[in-house]
């Protein structure tokens, strides 16, 4: 969490894991009166993946908050896993693995209409987490 810290070179709160080792974010401050833009998922001591629900932060590979399923498609070619949103019937999780073998999985959330509202980079298990922490 240090370096997370180090390398964002501003205010991230002072959130603290509830046991050793446990989960936890680090969030920009102040929050924004919608709550987080950007967020860096903390777990095991380690940095573990960064979730976004800001429309003018790109993910690796051009995607964005925003954009549609279709969009997300035409941007990651093929690649693209659909999956059912644990909450919202019609919504999806398109889960998209690293092109080049490794472990970094991006997934973005939609809507019921079909159209990205967060991003989340990370690795697994913990970018697969739909409750974030919890």
């Amino acid at each position: 969490q240090e370096e997370v810290r180090m390398a964002w070179g501003g205010d991230l709160g002072d959130a603290q894991p509830s046991e050793p080792g446990g989960c936890y974010y680090l969030i920009p401050q102040p929050l924004t009166q919608g709550g987080y833009r950007v967020a860096f998922m903390i777990e095991g001591d380690r940095f573990a993946r960064m979730d976004v629900r800001a429309d003018d932060v790109t993910a690796p590979g051009g995607g964005k908050a925003g954009m549609t399923i279709a969009e997300i498609e035409a941007l990651y070619g093929g690649r693209v896993d659909q999956r059912p949103h644990k909450y919202v019937p019609e919504a999806k999780y398109l889960r998209i693995t690293d092109p080049a073998g490794g472990n970094g999985v991006l997934v973005f959330e939609t809507d019921a209409q079909g159209r990205v509202d967060a991003w989340r980079v990370g690795v697994p298990p913990q970018v697969d987490y739909v409750e974030g922490c919890s």
